[in-house]
């Protein structure tokens, strides 16, 4: 396959639509017009970002609670996403879902879920129907290193290396479950480690750049394109705020804020702008703020769904 040139325009655009969207969800938070819980990812924007730039329109992506990054670096349609934010009729999925559940089949963004490493199995059951029905596409799975603590991970990852299915795990480490630090989890810092061990090709990227998270994706996409087999790309990165919502557990001294200091020095936002022309940068970030502007105009205006609604699409 003919290499991808790295689109630094699209990569700001991309970069800066998430930084922002989710700095309004902080402004907007307390109004209690978003009517579910937020999990933030300011400071992981640039594995999104790198990630989904190196997909095909025929490849699949299972995200997770944490979402809103993968979401719009996918593509996902942001007027649907703050729609379903504010529980309007007009979101992804009536309202119902909130922010924890977005999803846009458009882009083959399938719908996430709430529940840590519970999107894994089903992104390996829908990597075994792509190689049943002779589908193209790989199968990229988000994930956090909370959800390498869950035995069905290493279930799915047995099943995945047996069947040779083509599936790519992206294993976002920002170093702690909830306010739980790996080290305080793990007796090693060796997810690496234990996922070859399944016989599935795993490597570390450490602080890396959007673009050469977009260069390790393309050429495990590329390999597993040629022999389904899956692999795993274990991304460290750092979270800026709380598990969950606008806040900062920095303050609860759950983590050293010397860590925060630290992350925030590598703001791949702020070092892309190097690449750009000044014009356009300002360009994009205008073009940004009519796009979230529109798209919260756009939930503003939404009704709520009726009563009726309550009981469509809900099984037992």
């Amino acid at each position: 396959m003919k290499s991808i040139e790295f689109d630094y325009l699209k990569a700001y655009y991309y970069l800066r639509l998430i930084r922002r969207a989710e700095e309004k969800i902080i402004e907007i938070y307390s109004s209690d017009k978003i009517k579910s819980p937020v999990h933030l990812s300011i400071g992981q924007e640039n594995i999104a970002v790198g990630v989904c730039s190196a997909l095909t329109k025929d490849d699949v992506v299972f995200s997770n609670y944490r979402g809103h990054a993968h979401y719009i670096a996918r593509g996902g349609d942001l007027n649907k996403m703050w729609a379903e934010l504010y529980g309007k009729k007009d979101g992804h999925s009536g309202g119902k879902a909130g922010s924890m559940h977005l999803m846009d089949l458009n882009v083959n963004f399938m719908a996430a879920s709430a529940i840590v490493a519970s999107a894994i199995p089903n992104a390996v059951g829908y990597a075994f129907a792509k190689k049943s029905r002779g589908e193209k596409g790989v199968v990229v799975c988000f994930h956090g290193d909370g959800a390498t603590d869950e035995g069905v991970y290493w279930e799915s990852m047995n099943f995945a290396a047996l069947f040779k299915l083509p599936i790519l795990f992206i294993c976002e480490n920002n170093g702690y479950a909830i306010y739980s630090k790996q080290k305080s989890r793990s007796p090693k810092d060796n997810i690496v480690e234990k996922v070859n061990s399944f016989g599935v090709k795993a490597e570390r990227l450490q602080s890396e750049t959007t673009k050469s998270i977009m260069k390790s994706v393309e050429v495990a996409c590329d390999a597993i394109r040629k022999t389904n087999e899956p692999m795993m790309l274990e991304c460290m990165t750092y979270r800026w705020f709380d598990h969950v919502g606008p806040g900062d557990d920095h303050l609860k001294g759950f983590r050293d804020s010397k860590e925060l200091v630290n992350w925030k020095a590598k703001n791949e936002l702020k070092k892309i702008q190097a690449f750009i022309k000044p014009e356009d940068v300002h360009a994009i970030d205008l073009q940004v703020e009519v796009d979230l502007e529109m798209a919260i105009n756009f939930a503003e205006n939404s009704p709520f769904p009726t009563v009726d609604e309550l009981g469509r699409h809900v099984y037992a």
